[in-house]
């Protein structure tokens, strides 16, 4: 995991105004910097039971851990990756693990839902 965080940071820092700098923005949180979704400032998280470039987060999961979606514009750059989901949806992801928001985070900051059934992980910077 750790190795995964440091890959996508340092993505982050060279991307400039790149379309992930765009969709992505680092937080301030309980226990350090999150990255966060730049359209509405929440915590982003990943789910250990995904593949790479595929969610396993459908139905109820979806509803309790929606999906951070990508425009039908949003194009890869660098560790940003956009993956097409079974409903048709196009889902951000980061080294190929798909992004969710957790629906119990209301403010910017919040990571309420790290480690939630010892699968959910925020996406932290730094490790």
């Amino acid at each position: 995991m750790k190795r995964f965080l440091i890959t996508a940071f340092l993505a982050l820092s060279v991307s400039g105004t790149s379309a992930m700098a765009s969709a992505l923005i680092t937080v301030n949180a309980d226990g350090g910097k999150v990255i966060a979704a730049s359209n509405n400032g929440l915590t982003l998280y990943t789910f250990r039971k995904d593949k790479k470039n595929r969610s396993n987060c459908y139905g109820d999961c979806a509803t309790a851990w929606p999906p951070y979606l990508a425009p039908s514009s949003a194009k890869a750059s660098g560790a940003l990756g956009v993956i097409k989901r079974k409903d048709g949806t196009r889902q951000y992801a980061l080294n190929g693990k798909p992004l969710y928001f957790w629906a119990g985070d209301s403010a910017r900051g919040d990571v309420n839902g790290d480690g939630v059934g010892g699968v959910w992980d925020a996406v932290r910077k730094g490790g």
